[in-house]
């Protein structure tokens, strides 16, 4: 799973990654362009069973985050750059765009203005704009090859018309989903990666003046937006656990608002954790909300799907009432699930199988 951080120039992206990742935005990975780094999701729960359990190892789910360059759509001239920089952000999961909230005599502002609603809805007519284009490119292709008696001739037309309508509904600003009345065009469209189709998160860079009253900023489609203080964040990010939260204390911050941002993309994302636990390791395994048992076994393993016989299963909620698993099973709180069973965010989960 793919976050990437994206926004105007000097909007205080790469300062967030590096006050999410702990790494510099310079270092990158093998091929990869921009850079990119594995951060661990935060989550609480996890914390209280791996105090209780004290295992070997402890894992937490983890995404990558990726800082992609500043998109400047203020200047003509740099247009080639910004079509050079949406394909990586085709690729991304969940769009974190970044905006300033704040002045600063140190960095020029983007387009000569402090107006995070501003820069949030010209990213998004950015979106419509790059989503357009490619659907025109398409259509344009599609109509010389649907002309052609070939194999693929009535797909094309399928196709065509599928793009055609998709067209209008952006052009008349309705969402594309709307168009949308199968499996098969709902494939079709996913693989044009649409970013007017892609969850984002708002993300308003604030200096530590305005973290009492942080602007009031709206997301253009009813999303939601994140105050944060990139800089602030990036020096906590850099104190040892006992430091931090004694600053942070003083500072009157109940934790990090990355911890925060990183918490709403996983949900944004459609994504929960269910929690495998013992003395060898407890860790948290990522799955897509509405995912079936048989689904989070083979998340582990093939066999354990291959072999699956029951999912013995326990919310953390009632795990903690209880206090542990022996006093959960007195209670009669652990219940066993068929393959077709749900799975339920933070879900404490053990796979009864048989290969």
């Amino acid at each position: 799973m793919k976050f990437a951080l994206i926004g105007p120039p000097q909007s205080g992206k790469s300062t967030i990654f590096t006050a999410v990742s702990g790494q510099e935005p310079a270092a990158t990975h093998g091929s990869q362009k921009h850079p990119i780094a594995v951060v661990k999701v935060p989550d609480q729960r996890l914390a209280w069973l791996r105090d209780l359990f004290q295992p070997k190892k402890y894992t937490p789910a983890t995404v990558d985050l990726l800082d992609i360059p500043g998109l400047p759509l203020d200047q003509s001239n740099q247009r080639e750059q910004v079509d050079r920089l949406i394909p990586a952000i085709r690729e991304a999961d969940v769009l974190v765009a970044v905006v300033r909230g704040h002045s600063s005599d140190a960095v020029a502002a983007y387009r000569d203005r402090v107006d995070p609603t501003a820069d949030l809805n010209e990213l998004h007519a950015e979106f419509a704009f790059s989503d357009l284009e490619l659907i025109a490119r398409r259509i344009e292709k599609l109509e010389i090859a649907v002309t052609k008696p070939t194999k693929s001739q009535e797909a094309d037309k399928r196709e065509l018309t599928l793009l055609k309508n998709c067209q209008s509904a952006m052009e008349d600003e309705k969402p594309i989903n709307d168009m949308i009345q199968n499996a098969e065009q709902a494939k079709l469209v996913r693989s044009f990666a649409f970013l007017t189709q892609k969850s984002w998160v708002g993300v308003v860079n604030i200096d530590e003046a305005q973290l009492a009253t942080p602007p009031v900023v709206t997301h253009p489609t009813g999303g939601e937006v994140i105050a944060l203080a990139a800089k602030l964040e990036a020096e906590l990010s850099q104190l040892d656990g006992e430091d931090r939260k004694l600053f942070m204390e003083e500072m009157k911050l109940s934790e990090l608002a990355t911890e925060r941002l990183l918490r709403v993309c996983y949900h944004e994302a459609g994504l929960i954790s269910f929690f495998t636990v013992g003395p060898d390791e407890v860790r948290a395994w990522t799955i897509n909300q509405g995912q079936t048992a048989l689904e989070a076994a083979g998340k582990i393993h093939s066999d354990i799907a291959r072999g699956f016989i029951r999912a013995e299963t326990i919310s953390y909620e009632q795990l903690r009432e209880c206090g542990d698993l022996k006093a959960a099973k007195a209670a009669g709180k652990l219940r066993l699930e068929g393959k077709e069973y749900v799975v339920q965010d933070g879900e404490i989960v053990h796979f009864r199988f048989n290969v």
